[in-house]
């Protein structure tokens, strides 16, 4: 049976997908930055589910948590990189201290645990890496920059490693949820500590949609678990796997945006190269 480990799972998406695997009767390493909040996922699964603790911003707890997950089951077959966090404020509100730490944890954190699980993974010649990205990773919203840029750099680093590790049997999806019934929008959302009145109509509407809007997400988190798994276990797995209606339209609507600048520039594009000779 395969074996998941899954970051971040206290709460929302993680939680639901962890519950997901285990009814399956497959192994599920949970994990969250206090082990006690994820007890009641493992409980009455004590051959096929494990409860570790887990900062993914911290080295040494990664290595010990893969460590216990390969002594217990293994290998690490699918690495769910979950953990994370919304940030909301306009750019020029945010400060250093907090879009770096927002990064260490939605990027520097997930490739940490990605190079962590992949000596394994490329040992055994297969294994699965899903990193959980957002509509905000194709877009950005005013008032959500630093949080799209660290989804972006999400997307951008898994469509290369996607490539790099297909010949090695190994696969890679990127996961691009929009609302959902978790509490990102919630308990888990930052806001930057400075607020600037110039930007009341932009990233101020921001804020305040989010504090309106949580707990009436569209999406479902126990059905978004199931269909990642459904993508996984396909026979030809997506690369990007939008999650939500919202998502759907939304992405749609910007992959034709940009066709349409694409195709309007493109004569100027094209000139900016040296003349074709002959």
């Amino acid at each position: 049976m395969p074996t998941w480990m899954i970051t971040g799972c206290s709460t929302g998406l993680g939680r639901d997908l962890a519950r997901s695997v285990l009814a399956r009767g497959w192994n599920a390493v949970v994990t969250a930055r206090d082990p006690a909040t994820v007890a009641d996922i493992v409980a009455g699964h004590a051959d096929t589910g494990l409860a570790v603790r887990l900062d993914v911003t911290d080295g040494v707890e990664i290595a010990e948590a893969v460590r216990q997950a390969e002594a217990r089951f293994g290998a690490v077959d699918v690495l769910v990189n979950n953990a994370g966090y919304g940030y909301r404020g306009a750019v020029e509100e945010a400060s250093e201290t907090e879009i770096r730490t927002l990064f260490d944890t939605n990027f520097f954190g997930l490739v940490a645990m990605t190079q962590a699980v992949l000596p394994g993974m490329r040992a055994r010649s297969r294994g699965y890496i899903i990193n959980i990205s957002s509509v905000g990773g194709r877009m950005a919203a005013p008032g959500s920059g630093f949080y799209s840029a660290s989804k972006f750099a999400v997307e951008g680093m898994s469509d290369a490693l996607r490539k790099e590790l297909r010949p090695l049997g190994i696969g890679v999806m990127v996961v691009e949820p929009s609302g959902f019934r978790t509490d990102f929008a919630g308990r888990s959302l930052r806001q930057s500590a400075r607020t600037i009145d110039a930007y009341a109509q932009t990233a101020g509407l921001r804020r305040k949609e989010n504090l309106t809007n949580d707990g009436r997400q569209a999406g479902d988190p126990v059905r978004a678990a199931d269909a990642i798994i459904k993508a996984v276990e396909a026979e030809k797995p997506p690369f990007r796997l939008a999650l939500g209606r919202s998502a759907v339209e939304r992405i749609g609507a910007e992959m034709d945006a940009q066709r349409r600048d694409l195709d309007t520039w493109a004569d100027v594009a094209i000139g900016a190269d040296y003349p074709v000779q002959g």
